[in-house]
């Protein structure tokens, strides 16, 4: 046990649903929440975006910093820990965390003051930690988490990962034409770019002989360049062989990758797919159903596949038709049944950036 790290409790706030196993289903029954807004929204966009209904916060807390105290009480609660104690550390994922909030006066909305915020509400003592690496901030703030836990730095880790959207961030990424208006279409031909999203996710890790664990994880920065992906995939490819050192690919149930929907991505993710050997290996893309979450999709996106491999099924990636990338992969926009105990989180960002993470089952969950 002293070096299997687990995953001890779940929490998720989504426009999907009120919690992980809310917004799991609502998944499975092909919903998703994504929609068009309409110019003079909120946002003053005219871009595909989900968005939560209830945007109440808490006292004295922003938008932001609500949604991730929400996600962490539940993860928190089902994993029985005491967040107040000097042996947990909080660990925030987040890209843009509440920028639009910047320069107000009336109080400092920085990342490193949000994390400050939320580890304060559970009275936690130590300083949180905030990871904030593009587009595999979720999954690098989980192997951070598993890092601190193996060199003996804390006893639980509280992983959060956030992002509210904003004018900001959607007009950077229209600015890149990277946005599509219309639902985005992982892996298929006709792809023509992202959906932005927003949620709030939260795993507690700590040490089990039972549930999933993180059995390893890599990141790895090809430095190909600022913002478009490797085109023979390398830093993916190198997390990806990385990690298949620790398993045979035989107990794979599935790769859930980071299958933005656009054009170089995908792309990318398959090359990098077919080089480690992964072309029948079932993968999906949950964007379909959430979007992109950035901060908060490396989280998100593990849960819902911890959810669905006990349940003994790859989730569908909702979009997909015809496939669109030059090499072979096996992807579906059908539910399909599974077997392994295993998965691999794949993720890619701006900046060079890839990161892997293997979730292994054990005992009971």
């Amino acid at each position: 046990m002293k070096d299997r790290i687990a995953c001890l409790g779940y929490g998720a706030l989504t426009p999907l649903g009120q919690t992980a196993r809310q917004t799991y289903e609502a998944v499975r029954k092909g919903e998703s929440a994504l929609g068009l807004l309409p110019q003079g929204s909120p946002l003053g966009q005219d871009a595909v975006v989900s968005l939560f209904e209830d945007r109440s916060v808490l006292d004295n807390l922003s938008f932001f910093d609500t949604i991730g105290i929400k996600a962490a009480s539940q993860a928190i609660e089902a994993s029985g820990i005491d967040p107040s104690s000097p042996r947990v550390s909080f660990i925030l994922s987040t890209i843009k965390g509440n920028i639009e909030a910047l320069g107000s006066e009336e109080s400092d909305y920085s990342i490193a003051e949000s994390a400050a915020r939320i580890a304060s509400y559970f009275h936690n003592p130590n300083p949180p930690l905030v990871v904030s690496n593009a587009c595999i901030s979720g999954l690098a703030a989980l192997l951070q988490g598993r890092r601190m836990l193996l060199s003996g730095r804390c006893d639980y880790a509280v992983v959060i990962g956030a992002e509210v959207q904003s004018r900001f961030i959607i007009s950077g990424f229209q600015s890149l034409k990277a946005v599509s208006a219309s639902p985005c279409k992982p892996f298929d031909d006709s792809r023509d770019g992202l959906n932005l999203g927003e949620a709030s996710a939260a795993i507690v890790l700590g040490r089990s002989e039972e549930g999933w664990e993180i059995a390893d994880g890599a990141v790895r920065n090809d430095a190909y360049h600022i913002s478009s992906p490797s085109r023979t995939g390398e830093g993916s490819y190198k997390v990806l062989r990385y990690v298949l050192d620790s398993i045979d690919v035989k107990d794979l149930a599935f790769v859930n990758v980071h299958g933005t929907a656009t054009l170089f991505n995908d792309e990318m993710e398959a090359v990098a797919l077919d080089r480690a050997g992964l072309g029948d290996i079932p993968i999906n893309s949950l964007k379909g159903f959430l979007g992109h979450t950035m901060g908060a999709a490396g989280v998100i996106e593990s849960i819902l596949s911890i959810l669905s491999c006990e349940d003994g099924v790859v989730l569908p990636t909702r979009g997909f038709s015809e496939i669109g990338v030059s090499r072979h992969v096996n992807i579906s926009s059908e539910e399909r049944p599974c077997e392994g105990r295993a998965f691999i989180k794949l993720m890619s960002g701006f900046g060079g950036v890839n990161g892997a993470l293997l979730f292994r089952k054990g005992g009971r969950v």
